[in-house]
């Protein structure tokens, strides 16, 4: 079991490598879609809430290094924070519950308070002059349409993939 958490873990990072890269390649602004949150939310489901939260980690260290999205400071440590959040209270709402949008509602919320205290860390060590609250919610106003993508298209991806005989056989 832990041999396809591990593959898995490895596709659900390499998916938020490259689909930002996707999107900045047609023009699709990052900071607006999210992109790089999808596969991580996407892996609270199928990976539970401690490789998930390893993926959401890794994924803007390994992105912000490869391609240079997203910057590697101060925006990298923050996404790292802010991502785990996402990975870890997905996988471990929806093993609790088994309910979809509560477990993606409720990733999306914490998630942005991980953002926080991850910015709080950068405001202490790195760039001294960000304010963590106001970093965190004017980005917000931006990501209103990631959001809204996130809360239309993972819900019914994860049914879709969960409802599928093969890729349940293959991850079980």
């Amino acid at each position: 079991m832990k041999t396809k958490k591990l593959v898995l873990s490895g596709f659900f990072i390499a998916c938020g490598v490259i689909l930002p890269m996707v999107f900045h390649m047609f023009s699709m602004g990052g900071s607006v879609f999210l992109p790089m949150h999808i596969p991580v939310l996407i892996a609270g489901y199928f990976l539970g809430p401690i490789y998930a939260a390893g993926v959401g980690v890794i994924t803007p260290i390994l992105s912000g290094f490869f391609t240079g999205m997203p910057p590697l400071v101060p925006v990298m440590p923050i996404m790292a924070f802010e991502l785990c959040g996402y990975g870890l209270i997905s996988g471990l709402v929806f093993s609790k519950t088994n309910k979809v949008y509560l477990s993606l509602i409720i990733a999306m919320i914490v998630g942005r308070l991980f953002a926080v205290l991850g910015a709080f860390v950068v405001s202490l060590t790195l760039v001294p002059q960000i304010k963590p609250i106001m970093y965190v919610v004017g980005g917000l106003t931006t990501a209103i349409p990631g959001m809204l993508i996130q809360l239309i298209f993972i819900p019914i991806l994860i049914k879709l993939l969960m409802n599928n005989k093969e890729i349940s056989k293959a991850i079980a």
